[in-house]
């Protein structure tokens, strides 16, 4: 049964894959495994992109779909809570709005049993380091796709050495134009190139 939905996903069947898992919860089959087929077929989606059989489009239909699951279930995974893998700040810097790239970050986090805590677009340094503070997450996902934006990239890296919170998380960023020499640039901990590096890396942080 799980081996269906995981199919379903990862053929990105969004009737389907929808009516299977309302269908599996009227069932009453475990919320957990219905999470489980689904991050499966997150990462059958994400396999296939780097590939290259799915496009960026691809990935984002995966995480629409993963996001109406995740909707279907949130009312009974309220029992499941403290499950999470680890907790993650999100959010595209200031004087950047893209949210594309951010937004596949985020659904793939997600699908990763991840906490996430999504800030948005154009956001300041000192408000990354408020939600570190509020939330205890360990790692920081910072998204950037214009060039102008790195200043802010190396502000938000820096705005977390002055909280005297650089050594508690790790920091990723990520965006179309960031490569080694922008990661050297902000002091950063690592940085990747598409929302897939971006799990692995935070898989890696907090386990």
């Amino acid at each position: 049964m799980e081996n269906q939905v995981t199919k379903l996903m990862t053929d990105l069947e969004e009737e389907a894959v929808l009516a299977l898992v309302k269908k599996q919860l009227d069932e009453g089959v475990n919320v957990t495994e219905i999470l489980a087929a689904c991050q499966e077929g997150m990462v059958g989606v994400g396999t296939l992109f780097e590939q290259g059989t799915y496009y960026i489009s691809d990935l984002m239909m995966a995480g629409e779909i993963f996001k109406q699951i995740s909707e279907l279930i949130g009312p009974q995974m309220a029992g499941s809570a403290g499950t999470t893998a680890g907790k993650v700040v999100v959010g595209t810097v200031k004087d950047d709005i893209h949210d594309i790239g951010k937004d596949l970050v985020v659904g793939m986090l997600k699908s990763a049993n991840m906490e996430v805590t999504d800030l948005g677009v154009d956001v300041p340094p000192e408000r990354f380091v408020e939600a570190v503070k509020e939330t205890g997450a360990t790692v920081v996902s910072l998204s950037a796709l214009l060039t102008v934006a790195f200043d802010s990239l190396k502000a938000t890296v820096d705005a977390f050495e002055g909280a005297g919170l650089r050594d508690k998380v790790k920091i990723m960023i990520g965006g179309g134009p960031v490569d080694e020499t922008v990661l050297k640039y902000t002091g950063a901990d690592n940085w990747g190139a598409d929302a897939q590096s971006a799990v692995r890396m935070a898989k890696e942080w907090v386990s």
